[in-house]
């Protein structure tokens, strides 16, 4: 299989405007924009035949060609990352089976996450993948303590017993009862800002309209379940890497924390 890496990114963000562009130190102390961070984690990925930031955004745009990035100018009309995706199709050629969307705030991302859902691409009847763990106490801790708080600290996301997502959401569910917090046996799965599409699926999205939940939420991936497609969840382990997106600016210190454990530059 062919497989695009889309990077999309846009300035314009009601919790964090301008977030592309916000510097990320890394292990040296050496500042990067959050958009290079995220291109650099998807050029690891192996099996990649191409790495393209999607934007609107002329600033995030320069940063991008500026550090060897290729980019794909799309629509300001876009309402998410992966209308975004879609629109950067003509960019792509047309052999390209897979095209994965690993959202631009998402710079911890391992790259095994994106191998698992290539891989899951590869089983028949499979149009649609995303990536999830399972929260261990100190995950859960922080995606309570936010919610208490009124923030956003991550999405999560309920799974069936075939492995297809029943919701998402960014809220904390399901309702776990304070004696178990903690427990990391739970069914309660972080989910990863990534996904993998077939063309077929990404075009008859973009074709679609947008579901009531899916501007409730905030959620892209909710239009998926609105049509019906079922989206494959595939569990994979953090392997003791902390997996945060970069959502509110409070999100940047423990960002930083674990470009520096991991030693990245």
């Amino acid at each position: 299989m062919k497989t695009a890496i889309v990077i999309p990114a846009r300035f314009a963000s009601s919790r964090y405007p301008g977030k592309p562009l916000a510097p990320l130190k890394g292990a040296g102390g050496e500042a990067k924009p959050l958009i290079q961070r995220s291109w650099e984690a998807a050029c690891q990925v192996p099996g990649a035949n191409r790495v393209i930031v999607a934007t609107d955004d002329d600033r995030i745009a320069d940063a991008a060609r500026g550090f060897g990035a290729e980019v794909a100018m799309t629509p300001s009309s876009c309402l998410n990352g992966t209308e975004r995706c879609a629109a950067a199709l003509s960019s792509l050629p047309r052999d390209t089976d897979v095209i994965v969307n690993l959202q631009g705030d998402a710079p911890l991302t391992p790259p095994h996450f994106i191998t698992a859902l290539i891989d899951g691409m590869r089983k028949p009847g499979t149009t649609m993948a995303t990536p999830a763990i399972r929260a261990d106490a100190v995950t859960q801790k922080r995606l309570l303590d936010d919610q208490a708080q009124g923030r956003v600290g991550g999405t999560t996301v309920v799974i069936n017993r075939d492995g297809h997502a029943l919701y998402f959401s960014k809220s904390v569910i399901p309702h776990i009862p304070t004696a178990r917090i903690g427990d990391e046996t739970l069914p309660l799965y972080l989910h990863v800002g990534a996904y993998a599409y077939s063309r077929a699926a990404l075009l008859d999205y973009a074709a679609a309209r947008p579901s009531e939940l899916e501007l409730l939420e905030g959620l892209e991936q909710l239009r998926f379940l609105d049509m019906r497609t079922a989206v494959t969840v595939a569990e994979v382990d953090a392997q003791g890497a902390g997996i945060w997106e970069l959502n509110n600016p409070e999100d940047v210190p423990v960002i930083e924390a674990e470009l520096a454990k991991r030693g990245i530059a």
